[in-house]
C-alpha cells in the first residue's frame, strides 16, 4: 500500500475519532430547536406586596399609617380581629370620597343624599347652616380642587360595644362663591382658591352587618 493511500486513512481515522468525541460531549439534536427565551420578570401583584410576610410580624396595613405599639395600632388591630374584612388603607381611601361627597353636598345644601353616612348630630349640625343660608337667601357656589394631603390621626376601639372611631385630618383646595338673592357676589372669587384643613371623626360598629362608617364629629 503506498503512502498516499496510509496518509489517507490515517486522517480518516483521525476525523471519526473527533465525530465521536464531539457527540459525546454536545450531545445530539433532532428536529427544529427553539430560540433560547430570557425568563420573564416576575408579574407586578396589584395590592399585594412584593415580598413574604413573616408570620407574627408587623401589620403593615396598620403600621404605614400609625405608629407600632401605639393607642391607635391596638385599637386598629382589636377592629380587624372582630372584623377580619376591614383594611386600614381601604377605609382610608373610602374616607377620601366620603369626604369630597358630605362637603359638596353640605356646600350645596343638598343633605338628603349623604343621610346615610352622617350622625344625626352632624346631619343637625349642617342643617342649622343651611337653613340659616337660606333665610338670609343666600347660595353657594363651590367647587371642589382636591385633597393635597390626609393621615390618619387617631383610632379608638371599644371591646365592650364593638364600636370603632377613626380620626382622620384632610387638607383640600376648593373655590367658593357666596351670592346673595338678587345674585351678587358677596364672598369668594372663581379665581380664590379656598384652602381648608378639617379633621373628621368616623365611627362603625365593627361587628353589624352594615358597612357603612359614619361621621360622627367634624373640627379643625
Amino acid at each position: 500500500m503506498n503512502s498516499p493511500i496510509i496518509q489517507l486513512l490515517v486522517l480518516a481515522g483521525i476525523a471519526v475519532f473527533l465525530i465521536l468525541r464531539l457527540r459525546g460531549v454536545l450531545g445530539t439534536r433532532e428536529g427544529f430547536e427553539k430560540p433560547p427565551v430570557a425568563r420573564p420578570e416576575p408579574s407586578s401583584r396589584i395590592g399585594k406586596p412584593e415580598f413574604d410576610v413573616i408570620e407574627g410580624g408587623p401589620d403593615l396595613d396598620i403600621t404605614d399609617h400609625v405608629e407600632e405599639d401605639s393607642v391607635s395600632a391596638k385599637a386598629l388591630a382589636s377592629m380587624k380581629r372582630v372584623d377580619p374584612s376591614f383594611n386600614v388603607s381601604e377605609f382610608l381611601g373610602g374616607a377620601r370620597g366620603a369626604y369630597e361627597m358630605i362637603l359638596m353636598a353640605f356646600e350645596k345644601g343638598d343633605l338628603d343624599e349623604i343621610v346615610p353616612f352622617i350622625s344625626e348630630d352632624v346631619y343637625e349640625a349642617f342643617a342649622s347652616v343651611v337653613d340659616e343660608r337660606q333665610r338670609q337667601g343666600l347660595t353657594i357656589d363651590a367647587k371642589f380642587i382636591g385633597i393635597s394631603d390626609m393621615k390618619l390621626v387617631a383610632a379608638e376601639f371599644d371591646d365592650t360595644t364593638n364600636e370603632a372611631e377613626v380620626s382622620v385630618q384632610f387638607k383640600s383646595e376648593m373655590t367658593s362663591i357666596v351670592r346673595d338673592s338678587a345674585g351678587d357676589i358677596i364672598e369668594g372669587s372663581e379665581k380664590e382658591i379656598k384652602r381648608q384643613k378639617d379633621t373628621w371623626t368616623f365611627a362603625r360598629k365593627m361587628d353589624s352587618g352594615d358597612p357603612n362608617w359614619r361621621l360622627v364629629a367634624t373640627g379643625e
